[in-house]
């Protein structure tokens, strides 16, 4: 056990490879049992019973392996931005080979992740709810809502395997971006929205489960952690988010 947040009901474990599923990685998983969440500590051994769904990871069983203590390495959740603070501008690639700035969004209400193509684990997952949160947007609404996707893995995922990954996970390009860039701009991004990367020897890449809706203004309104997360709530929030951009544009 790495770290716990308690407020996002999520604990960050280095696991070991399970098969069929994922391969040995440090990641977030939602623990929605209070009273499960409690018996857990940072520096635990933990067994485990994972409940996989197509939307979520959940710990719902849990046993001490050992009671040896264990530094934490990965970035916690906690630290990515919080609401009412500006987004961090950025320069980087979309899946076009196009410079894109957050000053060129301006104006558009943005729903912004943090994703790399070759995710075993919880990015395909996120993906999938913002594909269902973009079709459910009324088509006088989706001019003024972008997706945002950022690439933890620039090394891998270049324009033409963000087009690719876009194609086989449903994504509508219309008004979904997908970015990478040089490796230093990259990081310089992640690292100031808080997600924070850390890359394993096998080559996955830990990283905090935040996703960020971010005002025609360019500030933050919403930060969702982790996976557990109603999209009918979300799709409103985006909604409501997006009328009130129209409203006041018109």
């Amino acid at each position: 056990m790495r770290s716990i947040d308690l407020e996002a009901r999520q604990v960050v474990v280095a696991h070991d490879e399970i098969p069929g599923l994922m391969s040995a990685m440090t990641m977030s998983f939602d623990v929605p049992d209070p009273e499960l969440l409690a018996q857990l500590a940072p520096g635990q051994h933990i067994d485990f019973e994972l409940e996989v769904s197509e939307t979520s990871f959940r710990i719902v069983s849990a046993r001490s392996a050992d009671a040896q203590a264990g530094a934490s390495r990965k970035p916690s959740s906690a630290s990515a931005l919080g609401a009412n603070e500006r987004a961090p501008d950025f320069s980087l690639i979309d899946q076009a080979g196009r410079g894109v700035t957050l000053a060129d969004l301006r104006g558009q209400v943005l729903v912004v992740d943090f994703i790399f193509t070759r995710c075993t684990g919880p990015c395909p997952i996120m993906t999938s709810r913002n594909v269902e949160l973009q079709r459910a947007l009324d088509a006088s609404l989706r001019q003024r809502v972008r997706f945002i996707s950022i690439s933890l893995d620039p090394a891998n995922d270049t324009p033409e395997a963000l087009t690719a990954y876009a194609a086989a996970r449903g994504a509508d390009l219309s008004n979904w971006t997908f970015l990478t860039g040089p490796e230093a701009d990259v990081a310089d991004v992640v690292r100031r929205f808080g997600v924070g990367t850390l890359r394993a020897p096998d080559g996955n890449i830990d990283h905090a489960l935040a996703a960020f809706l971010i005002d025609e203004h360019g500030r933050i309104k919403t930060r969702w952690l982790g996976l557990e997360h109603d999209t009918k709530k979300m799709s409103e929030e985006i909604r409501a988010l997006a009328s009130g951009a129209n409203a006041a544009g018109s």
